[in-house]
């Protein structure tokens, strides 16, 4: 079952590697600005980007750091992102299991994630793996997706996710995460959430090719009651679907020193 999700992973991000890469979504240079200023990176540092994609977290921290591990499941995503970000010479490439990483305990100063989470089939082991191969005091930054508390939201909204992208796991609730993180031994620093405003076609067609699969998702949304439309804030005009909102949670971690 897992390694069936993690091939779904390399085939769907070896397809969409460029789109990822001009993602506007990925790419909003105001919440990666954003990153850096709640993760406050020294000179000093050596910084694990899990599950890289495009490289955006790479590439905004490189000038901040010493080095950059830019680590991606799926090799091909990880050579497209290379070849944009061949300029910046203090960015490593790995391909590298979230899950299973291949690096020495205590090897890093912070470990970052972001838009990426949802697709790890064992989330635990994730976190358990970010926690090992931090320095004692590092610092964790991961930011994601994540699904409402109330069940008939969670439902909808995970619904079309593995609808479009067939690799998507699950959008967690922020509860859950959080009872992850403190059971490993993280101690929670910061945390915010903010709802983001996806345009729906250029969401849809990043990972799905698939016409009536994009109409599935589209009549799902169209569909929706009240109340689901008001809580995703989907927005429709001349009977199509132009945007709509999903919650995406920031959280700061430390390890203990």
């Amino acid at each position: 079952m897992t390694e069936d999700r993690k091939d779904r992973v390399k085939r769907n991000f070896t397809r969409s590697r460029e789109s990822y890469v001009q993602s506007k979504t990925h790419n909003n240079a105001g919440d990666l600005q954003e990153l850096i200023h709640q993760l406050s990176p020294l000179r000093s540092w050596k910084v694990l980007d899990i599950a890289t994609g495009g490289g955006h977290v790479a590439r905004t921290l490189s000038p901040y750091v010493q080095t950059v591990y830019a680590t991606d499941l799926t090799k091909a995503m990880l050579e497209n992102t290379a070849s944009h970000l061949q300029h910046l010479e203090n960015i490593e490439y790995i391909v590298a299991d979230a899950e299973q990483l291949p690096f020495l305990d205590e090897s890093f100063d912070a470990v970052t994630c972001r838009i990426a989470a949802h697709h790890f089939p064992e989330p635990l082991s994730y976190i358990k793996e970010c926690y090992r191969v931090l320095k004692p005091g590092g610092t964790f930054l991961m930011i994601d997706n994540t699904a409402p508390d109330k069940e008939e939201l969670d439902r909808f909204y995970n619904t079309f996710e593995q609808w479009r992208d067939d690799s998507h796991v699950r959008a967690w609730k922020i509860s859950e995460w959080k009872q992850w993180l403190l059971h490993e031994g993280f101690l929670i620093k910061k945390e915010s959430l903010k709802q983001k405003t996806l345009p729906f076609r250029d969401w849809v067609e990043r990972t799905c090719s698939d016409r009536s699969i994009q109409n599935q998702v589209e009549a799902y949304m169209m569909t929706a009651p009240a109340s689901t439309k008001q809580y995703f804030s989907i927005q429709t005009s001349e009977g199509h679907v132009d945007s709509f909102s999903i919650d995406e949670w920031m959280v700061v971690g430390a390890k203990s020193s």
